[in-house]
């Protein structure tokens, strides 16, 4: 088994300025992930492989960021045991990220998927964090630090703008 705790998918390599965003929190707490490319449409053999095994690897929980018809997040939820979290990116062929947001959230009852709004990789990171936080105290205390520390950057811009 793996120490990676996080599986972090995309759809296309134009994705990851986006879900860059999700490794950055996981790196600032601590998370050991694995990046990759996998898209439900170009590569389904590599999706199958990939969602059916990542529970195997030792993954506790799968970020799959796609735009578009936004197929990735659901069709990794229908074939793993694991927590799927859904980020709707907004592409060149996109309409505002609605129909990404769309596709990812209407999932079927029996196929949960957790969506994140639009190109919100950064919350998808944080929740992965969360779910792993439920048995993992070190990281709960992670975590409490890191809510503690956007209080209190708002707080200090708060007061700047005050002054």
């Amino acid at each position: 088994m793996s120490d990676i705790k996080v599986g972090i998918i995309m759809g296309s390599s134009s994705d990851l300025p986006i879900m860059q965003a999700a490794a950055d929190v996981l790196n600032e707490l601590g998370i050991s992930f694995e990046l990759d490319i996998v898209s439900a449409h170009r590569t389904p053999e590599k999706m199958f492989e990939y969602a059916k095994n990542a529970h195997i690897k030792g993954l506790q929980v799968i970020i799959a960021g796609a735009g578009g018809a936004a197929h990735l997040p659901g069709m990794v939820a229908s074939l793993t045991p694991l927590p799927v979290i859904g980020v709707p990116v907004k592409s060149s062929n996109s309409i505002d990220g609605w129909d990404s947001l769309l596709s990812i959230v209407q999932m079927p009852n029996g196929v949960p998927v957790a969506t994140v709004a639009v190109n919100a990789a950064q919350n998808a990171g944080i929740l992965a964090a969360q779910i792993i936080s439920c048995n993992n105290k070190t990281m709960l205390e992670k975590l409490i630090a890191f809510k503690e520390a956007l209080k209190q950057k708002v707080n200090k811009a708060s007061d700047d703008l005050k002054k």
